[in-house]
């Protein structure tokens, strides 16, 4: 559907054709005033606009708080872990500098470099191996009670053990999950391992000997008197000792802990939830059942100790948002909330420590970190739900009260009584108020009565709704609608009484009997340029002449007379801020001042109008189509129109077509400067005679029958159908 086609006008005894399409945007100050005159009418909206209020202080109130402590829980879980982070690479430093000193030492580097020796001849040498084997575990011992290793191997550079503190090691090579550690020692650096699982059965944290038990090594090199490494020193360290020890002191409240995981999530310290985690099934029921080692850091999908249960196994879960990060090398921090490997929501911080291997992460759960939000927020709503049902209560009595002076209002028009005025048919209805013909009761005259709606009784449409009637009272040209009377009923209905006019406007004239002829377009044009003149001399601008607002009419037994109606929009050339402000007009219909600087019409716009009235009498189509308001306007502005005759594909007389298209100049300059003007040059055209009294007579003599009905003021009733931006 192409744009004009939205902004036809049609009563409404007319079926809609299609979508009509209505600018209703309003300025910022006409917003602030009319809510203002809104409020002071309506009372039951306070105690509304409290609630609504009150639940936007407490969201913006809720907003700082929660960000405030996002902050500082943010700040206090970077804080933690990066204090864990520095005293696990403390106590890693103390390791790696205690080994690198018993590897260092020159008798232990003497008995290896003889073991190595020794066991190129192995087959000849069972003895001396043995011996030099039970010196070097002399040699240890003081070091290893001393800093609490509970068992050491020397292993040579293809990372076979050659010794160690138990017999049944001699021979093995290094586990292939650790192979890195041990490469990095035979490089010549010292190192300490991430847990790992035994290879040999030990004695676990509860005194039982068996395989798997989780294991750490101190590793150093061990160099020859060319400090070149020739073996490796480990030295056994418990995780659930010091490691585990030193992750467990960090945690926030009652639910935080700390822990290390390895790229896969697999958990390598222990956890504080081992006895919860063997009730959810996480860990088996056994005795000595621990986390370290076992468990996978998994996301299950929901909260388990809500009784949620995952239906795939452990290994086919998600890693949590935090493994995931930290196996991709990030470090960060997560305050909005993520789930751990219980499914319970946490907030954390993580950092991944490429050279040892492992993650390391600190986590809270979500709602103790944010337990005092959410007593400032159950706080909150139970004021919020005193006040609504306050509110509620008020609402109910006052909306009984309106309802009840409303239906007084609407009573008096059922009744078809105003004042003096006995109504009769409804003639139209628009967006601000209804149209009845009526007749006065003492002079019995057909009449056209107005009334303001309703359920519309603000300050701002009263106030528009008396300077229409008082600008049009005061103008008396016998082209001007004119107005007889104005009040305001017992009831509070406001009304205002016009001549009753039972022609057709413009755009019905054009719509059902299509483009008309040059010299009735000229006798309609200077007819508007009249009524206009006087307007424009009492130093009023119109700022919405359209087809729509100009009725043709059978008056005083002439045909082909003309009203002009609806000056509700009018605007005093001094006046800078008009009542309605802003833009106000009819797209098809604008010129291009009155879209660009809308504050600076005069009557030159007012001309552009005409202009575009006659185009559209002339051809049957407005001046420009568009597909979009700003297209629209963009075309207005910048875009010259198509000449009628090249319109229409056929002669239009060169006088009135070289008149309209001057009242289409972009520079209001270049246009006749007064409607006087303009009359007086469609006087001078060659058919300004040619359409008589007669010829209108002998029109509305064959179509007046013809009429369904007569064509009511719509228009004069704020017909939305019109399209008029009033912004």
């Amino acid at each position: 559907m192409k744009l004009p086609e939205l902004f036809r006008s049609r009563t409404r005894s007319e079926p809609a054709a299609g979508a009509h399409m209505t600018w209703a945007s309003r300025t910022f100050t006409s917003t602030i005033s009319r809510t203002r005159e809104f409020l002071s009418r309506r009372l039951w909206a306070w105690p509304i606009i409290a609630v609504t209020l009150l639940l936007l202080i407490g969201w913006l109130v809720r907003g700082a708080v929660e960000q405030t402590m996002k902050d500082n829980l943010q700040s206090q879980l970077e804080t933690l872990r990066d204090v864990e982070v520095a005293m696990l690479r403390t106590w890693i430093d103390s390791q790696e500098r205690n080994l690198d000193s018993i590897a260092g030492d020159a008798s232990l580097r003497g008995l290896v470099g003889e073991l190595l020796d020794a066991e190129r001849h192995a087959s000849d040498n069972q003895q001396a191996i043995a011996d030099i084997t039970e010196q070097i575990a002399d040699e240890l011992g003081p070091a290893m009670n001393s800093h609490d290793y509970h068992s050491y191997f020397i292993a040579n550079r293809e990372l076979q053990v050659i010794a160690a503190t138990r017999s049944e090691a001699i021979g093995l090579t290094a586990p292939s999950s650790r192979r890195a550690d041990f490469l990095r020692a035979v490089a010549g650096d010292a190192t300490v391992t991430a847990p790992f699982a035994s290879q040999l059965r030990l004695v676990d944290a509860d005194g039982e000997l068996r395989a798997g038990v989780p294991v750490m090594y101190a590793l150093a090199p061990i160099r020859d008197d060319n400090l070149q490494v020739v073996a490796i020193l480990g030295m056994q360290v418990r995780p659930e000792d010091e490691f585990t020890r030193i992750l467990q002191r960090g945690r926030l409240g009652d639910s935080g802990e700390t822990y290390a995981f390895d790229r896969d999530g697999l958990l390598l310290s222990g956890s504080r939830f081992d006895e919860e985690l063997i009730l959810l099934g996480l860990l088996p029921d056994r005795p000595g059942s621990r986390s370290i080692l076992e468990l996978l850091v998994r996301d299950p999908g929901g909260n388990m100790l809500d009784g949620f249960r995952p239906q795939v196994r452990r290994s086919e879960l998600e890693p949590t948002r935090m493994v995931a990060a930290a196996a991709a090398g990030e470090s960060g921090v997560d305050v909005a909330g993520y789930r751990d490997y219980r499914g319970v929501p946490v907030v954390g911080a993580w950092t991944w420590l490429d050279d040892q291997g492992f993650g390391v992460a600190t986590e809270v759960d979500y709602a103790e970190a944010f337990r005092p939000l959410t007593i400032l927020q159950r706080t909150f709503w139970a004021l919020l739900i005193l006040l609504a049902l306050s509110s509620v209560a008020i609402f109910v009595f006052t909306v009984m009260v309106a309802r009840l002076q409303r239906q007084a209002r609407e009573a008096a028009i059922e009744a078809k009584q105003l004042g003096q005025y006995k109504l009769e048919d409804k003639l139209g209805e628009g967006a601000m108020g209804v149209v009845y013909k009526g007749r006065h009761a003492m002079l019995a005259r057909p009449t056209a009565i107005k009334l303001l709606n309703a359920k519309d009784l603000s300050d701002t449409a009263i106030g528009r709704f008396e300077r229409e009637v008082q600008i049009t009272s005061n103008l008396n040209h016998p082209n001007t609608v004119a107005i007889y009377d104005y009040g305001r009923t017992p009831e509070g209905i406001f009304y205002y009484a016009m001549e009753f006019l039972d022609g057709i406007d413009l755009q019905q004239l054009v719509d059902r009997y299509g483009p008309q002829q040059p010299a009735r377009v000229i006798y309609i044009l200077r007819q508007i340029c009249g009524s206009l003149y006087e307007a424009h001399s009492n130093g009023l601008v119109h700022r919405d002449i359209k087809p729509a607002n100009i009725m043709l009419n059978r008056r005083g037994g002439e045909g082909d007379v003309v009203k002009v109606l609806d000056f509700g929009l009018v605007k005093a050339r001094d006046d800078a801020h008009p009542a309605e402000g802003g833009m106000a007009g009819t797209p098809l219909y604008m010129s291009p001042e009155a879209i660009q600087a809308p504050n600076s019409v005069d009557a030159c716009s007012d001309i552009y109008a005409v202009g575009a009235v006659g185009y559209f009498l002339l051809t049957g189509q407005p001046v420009f189509e568009a597909h979009s308001f700003a297209d629209l306007c963009q075309m207005h502005a910048s875009e010259p129109p198509k000449p009628p005759s090249v319109r229409l594909g056929r002669p239009v007389p060169d006088d009135l077509e070289n008149a309209i298209l001057a009242c289409l100049e972009k520079s209001r300059n270049k246009r006749p400067q007064t409607a006087r003007e303009l009359s007086q040059r469609l006087s001078r055209c060659a058919d300004a005679t040619a359409w008589t009294l007669d010829d209108a007579d002998a029109w509305w003599g064959r179509h007046e029958r013809g009429q369904a009905q007569p064509a009511p003021q719509t228009v004069a009733a704020n017909n939305p159908h019109a399209a008029t931006i009033d912004q």
